[in-house]
C-alpha cells in the first residue's frame, strides 16, 4: 500500500465522519448503554466490511492506495455511501497510487470555439461551462445578464473570470442574490469536495480551499462535514437587482474536453408560461442589446446605449 498519500487526511476524516452518523441499530448490531460513541466503532465496520479490524484501522488511517475494487465496494456497503460517496472514495484511492500522481499545477483547458458557438446559440437559456475549481471559463449574454452580480464582483480573476465558490462565501451581496444561500455554499464546497478527491494535488484547487477557509467560516463549517456532490440539479431562486424574483430549473451537464479535467455544462431556464419566464425573456432581451452593442462598437459602428431591464419586484 502507499505509506504517505498526498490526500491522507482527507481519507481519514471522511471515513471517520461517514462512521460516525451510522447508529449500530442501523445497521443491524447489538446496541449497548455502555457505548462512548453514537456512530459505529471501527471493529464493527471491519465486521459489516468483511475484514480485519487492524486491515481497516490502516485503512482508516490513509493507507488505500492498494485497496482492491472489491474491498472498496464492501466498505462502501459497510458505510452505506450514496452514488456519489461511493465514487469520491474510489477516486481517493485511484489518485493516492503513485501511478496516478499529477502536475501540482494544472494547465487550464483550451475552451473550443465550437462550445462557445453552443453557448451563444442558447438565448433563452442563461448556460455557462464550469470547471472542477467552480471557475467559469464560458457563459452566454444571458448567463452574464442573469449573474451579474457575480460577474461585477470583486472576487474575479485578474482575468475577469467568475468563481462561484469565491463569490458565495467571499461576496456580502451573493447573500441577497441567492435567495437559498445556505443551500447554494452547502453544494458548492460539496462539489470542491469532490474535486479534491480526484485532484489532490491541484496547487490551484488547494489554495481555493485554503483561502476560503481562511476567510469564510461558513466554508469551513460546511467543509467539515465532508459532504460530496458530483452533480447539482433542481430549482435555484434568485433575487435578480433588474428583473426581481426568479424561480429557474438548472440543469448540470458533463462536458468531455480533455483528460481527466472536468468540466459541466450548466443550463438554467424557467418554466413555461411563468413570471420568471417573463422576467428570463426580459433579460434576455436586454442581454442580446447589449452583446449587439458591444459587437458594433468593436467594429467601430455607433449605436444607442441599452439601458437596464426592470420588472416588477
Amino acid at each position: 500500500m502507499d505509506q504517505q498519500p498526498a490526500n491522507r487526511g482527507e481519507i481519514r476524516d471522511f471515513l471517520v465522519s461517514r462512521r460516525a452518523r451510522i447508529t449500530p441499530a442501523q445497521a443491524g448490531l447489538p446496541t449497548s448503554s455502555r457505548r462512548r460513541v453514537a456512530g459505529l466503532r471501527r471493529e464493527e465496520v471491519a465486521v459489516l466490511a468483511g475484514v480485519s479490524t487492524d486491515w481497516y484501522t490502516r485503512l482508516e488511517k490513509g493507507h488505500i492506495g492498494g485497496v482492491s475494487e472489491d474491498v472498496l465496494a464492501a466498505v462502501a456497503r459497510a458505510l452505506r455511501l450514496d452514488d456519489d460517496e461511493r465514487t469520491y472514495l474510489f477516486d481517493l484511492a485511484r489518485s493516492s497510487r503513485p501511478a496516478s500522481r499529477t502536475p501540482s499545477r494544472r494547465r487550464d483547458v483550451e475552451i473550443p470555439a465550437r462550445v462557445q458557438w453552443l453557448l451563444d446559440s442558447m438565448t433563452m437559456s442563461s448556460a455557462f461551462v464550469r470547471n472542477g475549481r467552480a471557475d467559469l471559463v464560458a457563459s452566454n449574454p444571458l448567463a452574464r445578464a442573469l449573474f451579474a452580480p457575480m460577474f461585477d464582483s470583486a472576487t474575479v480573476d485578474r482575468r475577469g473570470r467568475p468563481n462561484l465558490a469565491r463569490y458565495i462565501f467571499l461576496d456580502l451581496g451573493a447573500r441577497d442574490f441567492f435567495v437559498d444561500w445556505d443551500a447554494a455554499g452547502m453544494a458548492t464546497a460539496a462539489l470542491l469536495r469532490a474535486e479534491v478527491g480526484r485532484e489532490p494535488r491541484d496547487r490551484a484547487l488547494r489554495e481555493l480551499v485554503g483561502e476560503l477557509s481562511t476567510l469564510s467560516p461558513e466554508f469551513r463549517g460546511h467543509w467539515a462535514t465532508h459532504d460530496v456532490l458530483m452533480r447539482h440539479d433542481g430549482i435555484k431562486r434568485l433575487q435578480h437587482p433588474e428583473v426581481g424574483r426568479l424561480e429557474l430549473i438548472f440543469q448540470s451537464l458533463d462536458l468531455p474536453l480533455s483528460g481527466r479535467a472536468v468540466h459541466d455544462l450548466v443550463v438554467y431556464t424557467a418554466e413555461p408560461g411563468s413570471a420568471s419566464e417573463d422576467r428570463l425573456k426580459l433579460l434576455a432581451s436586454w442581454a442580446a442589446t447589449q452583446s449587439r452593442a458591444v459587437r458594433d462598437a468593436s467594429e467601430g459602428v455607433a449605436s444607442d446605449g441599452a439601458s437596464s431591464p426592470s420588472a416588477d419586484q
